[in-house]
């Protein structure tokens, strides 16, 4: 069968096209931002395509040959990347009426666990919708919810609680009683390719959890074991604290940052992730437990690599932008004659020595800001470490006697390019 799967190299996406693949299908991949997914996924053809903007005569054209299509695609939070109403709404209506026209009958679409009328939060809202355009259509739809998705690769919020997980020394959690219910992306997976069955049940609506209902804190409290790490006691997050944090985390979205801390994820995090655990059989499955989906998927020293520097990921970027901007405002303003002092002493004309450090000072702001706009990040990473290089041999060049400087400035930038390579190595999302 020819399957067209939109999202396919997000987490839920990429589990489901690997297993389709497995099975023999011919999968072609639809995305937005589909290079490197070519190089992750070359068993797959792919497709370029934006849910929150294709149109319908262009979604026919992408669909041209598919016998199904599974929609993947989905956002937690409005930013300026990401639109729900766009996505979750309108593109999802887009897609079915393109399925229509060109006679795609089966379509398979995830949504979430726990939405519902009356939650009143703008991705409920937004699923909800969805759901309901779906069921108005006349095609074979299936509606998957599935709860709080676990993988063996870490993305969003599962991430989020990887990095709980292996905080050192105590676990700290908002809403750590809040209930929860697990299903694993691989046996999501197997989910999605019974509902391409022919037998397969049409124009429902199914939750996909298992049975089991466990609390923040002791699902947290079951990864650092899996990590290997000692036992540790949960810190109860204060409420004002995790609020404070969203909303700069809100804020870092509209400048590029796709956080698992946002709102959105705050207020999912309250109400919980719940389902109708009975729905699994009318596919003739049942998912696995937690402690099953963590049993078959052994940790290694990548994972607890991953959760031990979850966290300090987000403290270097802020450490390299506070040393970046304050280093070029203090050569703009209290250390400019300084500064130029010390080149002069070495003979350098004034007006070159000025124009130097004016020069390096706003190169070095420069940095700064392009580092906290995300599409910059890489480039000003980059950037950051061929500065210093630079600043190193002139420094060599002009006053080597800085090296033996109790003071340090030039070796203090040696850690500091460190810190830079560190970053850009880490700054892959997914």
């Amino acid at each position: 069968m020819r399957i067209a799967i939109i999202g396919a190299y997000g987490l839920i996406g990429s589990y489901v096209s690997a297993r389709l693949v497995a099975d023999g299908h011919v999968v072609v991949g639809v995305g937005r931002d589909i290079d490197a997914a070519r190089r992750r996924f070359p068993a797959l053809a792919w497709k370029r395509a934006d849910m929150a903007k294709t149109s319908v005569a262009d979604w026919a054209i992408v669909l041209a040959g598919a016998e199904a299509v599974i929609n993947c695609a989905g956002v937690l939070q409005d930013s300026p990347r990401d639109d729900l109403k766009a996505v979750h709404v309108e593109g999802v209506h887009r897609l079915a009426k393109a399925c229509e026209g060109i006679g795609v009958r089966r379509l398979v679409h995830i949504s979430a666990a726990g939405v519902e009328p009356g939650l009143r939060t703008a991705f409920n809202d937004t699923k909800l919708e969805a759901e309901t355009l779906l069921a108005q259509s006349s095609l074979d739809w299936i509606i998957l919810r599935p709860g709080l998705v676990f993988a063996p690769a870490a993305y969003g919020g599962t991430a989020l609680l990887r990095g709980l997980a292996g905080f050192p020394g105590a676990s700290p959690l908002v809403f750590g009683e809040s209930l929860v219910q697990t299903i694993g992306a691989e046996d999501l997976a197997v989910a999605v390719a019974r509902c391409l069955a022919p037998h397969a049940p049409t124009r429902v609506s199914l939750d996909l959890v298992h049975g089991e209902v466990l609390t923040l804190i002791d699902l947290v409290g079951r990864l650092r074991g899996w990590l290997g790490l000692q036992p540790a006691r949960a810190i109860r997050v204060p409420l004002v604290v995790a609020r404070v944090t969203a909303a700069a985390s809100d804020a870092l979205a509209w400048l590029g940052w796709r956080s698992p801390m946002r709102t959105a994820a705050l207020e999912q995090l309250r109400m919980g992730v719940r389902g109708r655990t009975e729905d699994a059989a009318r596919l003739g499955w049942a998912p696995r437990s937690f402690d099953a989906l963590l049993a078959a998927a052994p940790s290694g020293v990548q994972e607890r690599w991953f959760a031990r520097t979850y966290f300090a990921k987000p403290a270097i970027l802020a450490c390299l932008f506070a040393f970046w901007l304050m280093s070029g405002l203090i050569g703009l303003t209290v250390g400019l004659k300084d500064a130029i002092a010390v080149l002069t002493a070495t003979g350098v004309d004034a007006g070159l020595a000025a124009g130097a450090v004016i020069g390096g000072s706003l190169v070095d702001i420069a940095l700064a800001l392009l580092l906290i706009w995300r599409p910059t990040a890489a480039r000003a990473l980059q950037g950051m470490l061929l500065v210093t290089a630079g600043y190193l041999l002139g420094g060599a060049l002009v006053r080597p006697d800085l090296w033996l400087d109790p003071m340090g400035p030039l070796l203090k930038s040696i850690p500091a390019a460190f810190l830079a390579l560190a970053a850009l190595a880490t700054l892959d999302e997914r």
